[in-house]
């Protein structure tokens, strides 16, 4: 797996769901099993076959994101990038149509259960990298070639930053 970059709030919030499975979770599920397995036959206990497979799958995330922070690095706003999009940026669009959008340009493990951060692979991404305020930006999308403007761009999450998060759950196992 290749260096993958993450911003600061998104590698404490992968870290926060580390230690949650690892402290918290995991040890709930494990007692679970123990219980399970001590009543005999394993073959027709669904409350064991349940909570094994499930086990198997936070293990799964615990060592996806032990992987994850081992090939990581975070990258943090530095001054410098202001007036320009960079990666960690909040980005406010406006297409030809009047339509709005807002996105934030974060690492590939960021974008789980959100609708307004995008990774900085993606083609909208990467076709807004080095702009700044008042661009044009075309970005070529399986449909077609679409036009963006850039309207605002801000390091720091502001109140014309519209934030759309469909799912907070913390282990999304």
């Amino acid at each position: 797996m290749p260096t993958m970059i993450l911003t600061r709030e998104g590698y404490n919030k992968l870290k926060e769901e580390f230690n949650y499975l690892w402290t918290k979770l995991r040890p709930e599920v494990t007692e679970k099993v123990s219980w399970a397995a001590s009543l005999g036959d394993r073959s027709e206990n669904a409350d064991y076959q349940y909570n094994k497979r499930y086990l198997r799958q936070i293990d799964g995330r615990i060592q996806h994101l032990a992987m994850v922070f081992d090939k990581s690095k975070v990258v943090d706003y530095n001054p410098q990038q202001d007036g320009t999009i960079y990666f960690g940026a909040y980005v406010e669009l406006e297409n030809e149509a009047g339509e709005i959008k807002t996105v934030r340009i974060v690492g590939s493990e960021e974008i789980y259960g959100r609708t307004d951060y995008i990774s900085v692979d993606c083609p909208l991404a990467r076709a807004l990298l080095k702009h700044q305020v008042d661009d044009e930006v075309k970005v070529h999308a399986p449909q077609g070639i679409i036009t963006w403007f850039v309207t605002k761009i801000s390091y720091q999450k502001e109140d014309w930053y519209k934030e759309n998060i469909t799912n907070n759950d913390l282990t999304r196992l």
